[in-house]
Formats: C-alpha cells, structure tokens, sequence
C-alpha cells in the first residue's frame, strides 16, 4: 500500500536519511522501554488509503497508523515499504518505527466529509496496528471511535496480543457497525516461531487471544499466513495449527502460501541461508520467476487444506456441518507429488 498521507515536500536536516525529506516530521524518540528501537512521530494530512482498483483484496480503504514494524517477521511483505525512506528491507524495517501521531483526529476529518460512502476500513493491512509501538502512542482507541463515530464498518488484522485491551471497545463497536476481527498464526511450533517472527506474542498468547475474543461474543477468524514451502506446510503441522485453532474457539481460517517480494525475498533467503540452507536452491526456483508462490504449489496446498478445514470445522459455513473424511493420500510423498507438478 502507498502511505499516501506523507507524500514528500520539504527537508529537515536533523532528521534521518529518507525521513529528512518528510513534511511532518515532529521529532525522533529513544526510550529504555523499547531498547533497540527508534520512533519517528510525524503528523499526517490524510490516514485514509484506498487500495488500488486492481487489487484483488476485498477491501477499498485502508488505515495504517505505523510504518515499519517491531514483529520483525523475517518474511514481511510490507518491508519494501521502507526503502521509500531511504531505509532497508532488514534491521530498519524492524527498528526504525514512524508513527502518525494524529491519526485519529485526522481520520475523524477524513470520515466527516459528505463524499465519504461509509465502506469498510481495513486495518492492519500493511504493518500491525497492536504491535508494541501501539502501547505507547494508544492510537487505536480514537481511531476505532473515529469509525464507529461515523458508521464505517471496520475490520482488525493482528498479531499482537495488545488487541485484548481495546476489546470491551471493540465489543460496543459491533452494536452500531460491522466488526470482523483476524488473527494472523501461521506457526505452532514455539521455538520456530521465535526464529521467523522473533518480536511476535507466541502462539499460546495468540491462541488465548482467540479464546478472549469469542467470550466477547466476536467472531473471530484466523489468517494461517504466510505459509512457508518445505518449513510450515507440512500436513502434520498444518492439522496440529488448525485443531489448535479450532479448540481455541476460531469461527473460521484461511490459508495462504507466502508472497515474496523484491527486496523481502532477500532478506527470507538470508534467513534461509542461516536456518534452511538446503532449502534456498528450492526456494530459487519456486519464486525465481516473480513474488508469489507457482499456480501449481497454490493448487496443491488449497488441496492439502480444504479437507482439514472441514475436519476442524474452520471452513467458512462449515462450522455446523459434520466432518469430513480426509482423502487418503497419495502413493508418492505430498512434497514429491507437489515438486513433480511444478517441475
């Protein structure tokens, strides 16, 4: 997504290499708190993204309140975003956080104009809103009210636990507009997780995450997203992760192979390089011919788990129907049969 509310217009020489270009900037922040990290405040124009029109998302509006993002996820499809501040994919994107310091003020004009059609508004499409930043700066309470005050239906994608703050909130939202809430998990495994999303709540927080929103009466779907060729689409892992999901209390999940940017596929294949480095060579030929995982991988894995959504009960509409019997599997090993329809 284009940050669009920082577009650039002037310098400020006491400012980094990128930001010092940028209108708005208020100041640099360092605290003890948050060691390692730096906070870049600026003051927007505009909060409200709309998504291109070629866009496959089911959204049009967006509102990212952060650039940059202290999760650190190795595969992070937004760290590209930050080579437009003259800022690296890797350590920068992880530490360098700027934040929209009125965001919702800003949103609240955005909302009050009459061209404003009240379609939803997606957050936490590009960095996290409740990553760690959000416990300092506390801008997601006005920009829900913001919404709410103004009858746009809202939607919260999240990794961070952060999010049980702001439930009862959210909870006396869904009286007056359309609340859909997401939690991204795509690995169980605790020590794995630490390794490729190392600034993430662990999966058990997340999980109880889940359980926290149903007793608030919310649905709750789950993203198992990105899934990560040859580490986190085994079928055992994929069946362990969705009936953790489903005993939490999920409404529903999906599951999406990992998108691989320019710039963001380097930093993984680093990763990969240190953790996996028998894998970077298949890694070279899944996605050496763009971003996203081949048609044939896609195709493999929606039918590796359409039968153990169904089992979980996490199938959009499934959640009433009896399950499944999973196919039996084939002759060849599922990674045989997936690499001989891809080479």
């Amino acid at each position: 997504m284009r940050w669009d509310g920082q577009e650039i217009t002037a310098e400020d020489d006491a400012a980094l290499p990128g930001l010092r270009k940028m209108a708005g900037l208020v100041r640099t922040v360092r605290t003890p708190e948050f060691a390692g990290i730096v906070f870049h405040e600026v003051t927007a124009r505009s909060v409200l993204n709309r998504v291109p029109a070629a866009s496959r998302m089911p959204f049009r509006w967006t509102v990212n309140p952060f650039r940059g993002c202290s999760h650190a996820c190795v595969y992070c499809y937004a760290r590209s975003t930050h080579t437009y501040l003259d800022m690296d994919v890797g350590a920068d994107f992880d530490s360098q956080i700027v934040v929209k310091v009125n965001a919702p003020e800003v949103l609240a004009r955005d909302l009050a104009k009459p061209s404003w059609t009240r379609e939803q508004v997606a957050l936490g499409t590009n960095t996290d809103p409740y990553q760690r930043a959000e416990g300092r700066y506390r801008l997601m309470p006005g920009i829900i009210g913001a919404l709410v005050a103004s009858g746009t239906p809202l939607s919260v994608l999240t990794k961070g636990t952060l999010l049980r703050r702001d439930l009862p909130l959210l909870g006396e939202a869904a009286a007056h507009v359309p609340v859909s809430l997401g939690i991204s998990l795509a690995v169980l495994d605790a020590d794995l997780q630490h390794l490729l999303e190392p600034g993430t709540p662990s999966p058990r927080a997340r999980l109880d995450l889940v359980r926290a929103i149903r007793e608030t009466g919310l649905d709750c779907h789950v993203m198992v997203a990105p899934v990560l060729p040859w580490v986190t689409d085994s079928r055992e892992h994929l069946d362990a992760l969705l009936a953790a999901i489903a005993e939490a209390g999920a409404t529903s999940a999906s599951v999406m192979a990992a998108h691989l940017r320019p710039g963001v596929k380097d930093w993984y294949l680093q990763w990969l390089e240190m953790h996996r480095p028998a894998l970077v060579p298949e890694y070279r030929r899944l996605y050496g011919r763009g971003s996203y995982a081949p048609d044939a991988y896609r195709t493999w894995l929606a039918e590796r788990v359409r039968p153990l959504l169904r089992r979980h009960g996490l199938a959009r509409g499934s959640r009433l129907r009896a399950p499944e019997r999973e196919p039996e599997a084939p002759a060849q090993a599922p990674d045989a049969v997936m690499q001989a329809a891809l080479f």
